[in-house]
C-alpha cells in the first residue's frame, strides 16, 4: 500500500466507449460522469465519505466572464472506499451542447474518514471547496458529439487525498487526516482496461497485495480484493509498467504492458515468498 492509500485506482478511469442515444435536444450530445478511487488499504477503512453539492463544466476555448456551465446543483454524498476494483458511481447524466470541454469544477462541502475499530470519525474541512470550488483539469479535452453519449470518469486518489497525521503503528496512534483532494479525469473513449489476479507459486491468491500501473504522469494503485483479483480501469491507451507487490513476498514488475482503448489488456502476477533469514 504505497503511504496509506484509500485508493481505487490512482489514476482510474472507466471505460465504456460511446452509445447513440436518440435522447435530448438538436445539436446536443449526452454526457455521463461517474466517479471512483485509488483503493488506500482497504482493510483500515471503514468509509470514506465526500459530499459534492455542485458540479460545473467548461468549454474549451471559451473567454466569456463566466466559461461554466452548471450541470448540477443537487448535493450527493458518496462513499469512496466502496469504490474499488472497477466499481463507480454515477454522479452526472445530462444532456449538454455538443464541442470540447476541458474542466470540471467540483464543489465540495465536506469529507469523513472511519478507521475500522476506531470509535472516531474523522470529519475534515475542504480548503475553499464550497466556495470556489475543486479544479479537475480534462488532458486531452472530452468531445461531445451530437446524439452520441460520452463517459468521464473522475478518479479520487485517495493515497493522496486523505493524509494521515500520527501512525497506526505507534501507541500515540492517528491523530488525524488533512484533506487535500487530488483527482484526475479521463475520457473513457480513448481508455482501455489492465486487470489479473496476484497469486503465489503454490497458486494461492492473494488478498490485499498493492498493484500499480506507472507511464509519465499516470500513475495508478490498487489492492487485490478477496479473490485476488484487481482492474484498472480507464487507464489512457499506451505502453505501461506495472507491478505487484506484498508484505513478506518479492516484488515483480513487467514493463511495455499494452493498452488498447475499448480492449482489456490481462497482466497476472505470481509472487515468491521472501525466505526467511
Amino acid at each position: 500500500m504505497r503511504k496509506i492509500l484509500l485508493s481505487i485506482f490512482v489514476a482510474a478511469l472507466v471505460l465504456s466507449g460511446c452509445n447513440k442515444s436518440n435522447d435530448g435536444p438538436a445539436g446536443s450530445g449526452r454526457l455521463s460522469i461517474k466517479i471512483t478511487d485509488d483503493p488506500f488499504n482497504i482493510s483500515y477503512v471503514e468509509s470514506a465519505t465526500v459530499t459534492i453539492t455542485k458540479v460545473e463544466l467548461r468549454k474549451a476555448g471559451e473567454t466569456t466572464v463566466n466559461p461554466f456551465m452548471v450541470l448540477s446543483e443537487d448535493p450527493v454524498t458518496i462513499d469512496l472506499s466502496k469504490l474499488r476494483n472497477g466499481i463507480t458511481n454515477e454522479l452526472i447524466n445530462v444532456d449538454i451542447p455538443q464541442g470540447d470541454y476541458d474542466l470540471v469544477r467540483l464543489y465540495v462541502d465536506g469529507a469523513s474518514l472511519k478507521i475500522i475499530d476506531q470509535p472516531v470519525e474523522y470529519k475534515l474541512k475542504v480548503p475553499s471547496g464550497s466556495q470556489t470550488g475543486i479544479k479537475v483539469f480534462i488532458k486531452p479535452a472530452l468531445r461531445v458529439d451530437g446524439g452520441l453519449t460520452t463517459e468521464l470518469l473522475l478518479d479520487f486518489d485517495l493515497s493522496r487525498s486523505f493524509v494521515m497525521r500520527g501512525n497506526m503503528a505507534s501507541s500515540a496512534g492517528v491523530n488525524g487526516f488533512i484533506f487535500k483532494p487530488c483527482i484526475r479525469a479521463t475520457n473513457n473513449t480513448t481508455a482501455g482496461t489492465i486487470e489479473g489476479f496476484v497469486s503465489d507459486t503454490s497458486d494461492v491468491k492473494l488478498v490485499n497485495a498493492e498493484v500499480w500501473v506507472s507511464q509519465d504522469t499516470v500513475v495508478a494503485t490498487t489492492f487485490t480484493d478477496d479473490s485476488g483479483h484487481f482492474v484498472f480501469p480507464g487507464i489512457p491507451a499506451g505502453r505501461y509498467s506495472v507491478g505487484s507487490t506484498i508484505e513478506n513476498y518479492d516484488t515483480v514488475s513487467f514493463s511495455g504492458v499494452n493498452v488498447i482503448e475499448g480492449n482489456r489488456t490481462i497482466q497476472d502476477f505470481i509472487l515468491t515468498k521472501k525466505e526467511t533469514p
